[in-house]
């Protein structure tokens, strides 16, 4: 049986099938075009507009008016509309009775970003389109990659924190041992020169014995205040042991300044503290020494010699400062 050489459709049934058609007339006037297409054109009514006037042939290289579009009938068309060229089509052109065409439209690429703009739906597409289909997958892969963007923030969010945890003493939030020995690595490894305090607090363990470990803690809380206010932030503040703090200076190295932070930081804790009505009274031995005091610096050799230094502030009364005195011919020769 012989084929029909012509299948005649309607304005009706050309929108079912084709959603994204026009057809244009023998000059090359559209004369009628799909509800999705006219849904791209809501400020003007294209019926009885030249396709050049409204569309831009972009591929193959060709004139956009209907003489150009015949050169091209049946190969792939690549177009984008004049007033807004970030919309692109891609196109098929057919000939019609009467000398006419009739064009059909897809976004190809771009019907994404056309989706968006437009609020196109499942209506606006033909029934045998896949591009719903392949838009559920995109925003599926969408989700899917950012709830794995956010994963991996919450991920590494709680690693910071975890690390962070790690270095912080629970009760003050200063820096614990582990922190301290990591800045006093660094600070050797890199060759900088730094000064290291040991603070005892004094008259510490009579708190806790007349006022119950709460207000022993309370303390501990406000001379970590204390430590952090007389300090710079690139300083290290840490608690070493239950009443034992230890600061490192970062580039400072001249006793007269380091001096004068110990002597601030012992008139500031010998300041009564109140807790519950009751005032908590300490103060504070602290023993000082110097990067520079040693050819190559260690940091357990520095901090046990700010220690020496800090018990002989306390032998020679409490509540002040000493620093450790390299003898002469061993610890600088070493």
């Amino acid at each position: 049986m012989a084929q029909a050489d012509h299948v005649t459709l309607g304005t009706q049934a050309l929108s079912r099938l084709m959603p994204l058609f026009l057809c244009l007339d023998a000059e090359g006037r559209i004369t009628a075009l799909g509800p999705t297409l006219a849904k791209l054109l809501p400020d003007s009514d294209p019926i009885g507009q030249r396709f050049d006037d409204l569309f831009d042939l972009k591929r193959p290289a060709r004139r956009s008016d209907l003489q150009g579009l015949r050169a091209v009938v049946g190969e792939r068309l690549h177009l984008a509309f004049r007033r807004d060229p970030a919309i692109t089509f891609r196109g098929l052109a057919m000939p019609t009775k009467g000398g006419g065409l009739v064009v059909n439209l897809s976004f190809g690429i771009a019907v994404i970003d056309a989706v968006r703009r437009h609020g196109l739906t499942d209506a606006d597409f033909s029934p045998t389109d896949l591009t719903v289909e392949m838009l559920y997958l995109v925003e599926a892969k969408s989700a899917v990659v950012g709830e794995l963007r956010d994963m991996n923030l919450r991920l590494q969010g709680a690693k910071l924190a975890a690390e962070e945890q790690a270095l912080t003493d629970t009760l003050t939030r200063l820096r614990n041992r582990r922190a301290l020995d990591i800045a006093l690595g660094e600070l050797t490894r890199h060759g900088l020169a730094f000064g290291l305090m040991h603070i005892d607090l004094d008259f510490f363990k009579q708190v806790n014995d007349t006022l119950g470990h709460a207000a022993g803690d309370h303390v501990l809380r406000s001379v970590a205040q204390t430590l952090t206010l007389e300090t710079r932030s690139s300083d290290t503040v840490a608690r070493v042991g239950g009443d034992e703090f230890v600061v490192i200076l970062p580039g400072m190295s001249d006793t007269a300044r380091l001096g004068q932070v110990a002597r601030r930081i012992i008139e500031h804790l010998t300041q009564p503290i109140e807790f519950e009505g009751h005032y908590c009274r300490i103060s504070a031995s602290v023993g000082v020494t110097v990067s520079t005091f040693y050819p190559h610096p260690q940091p357990d050799r520095m901090l046990s010699d700010a220690d020496d230094a800090l018990y002989a502030s306390k032998r020679a009364g409490r509540g002040r400062a000493q620093f450790f005195t390299p003898p002469p011919d061993s610890l600088l020769s070493a």
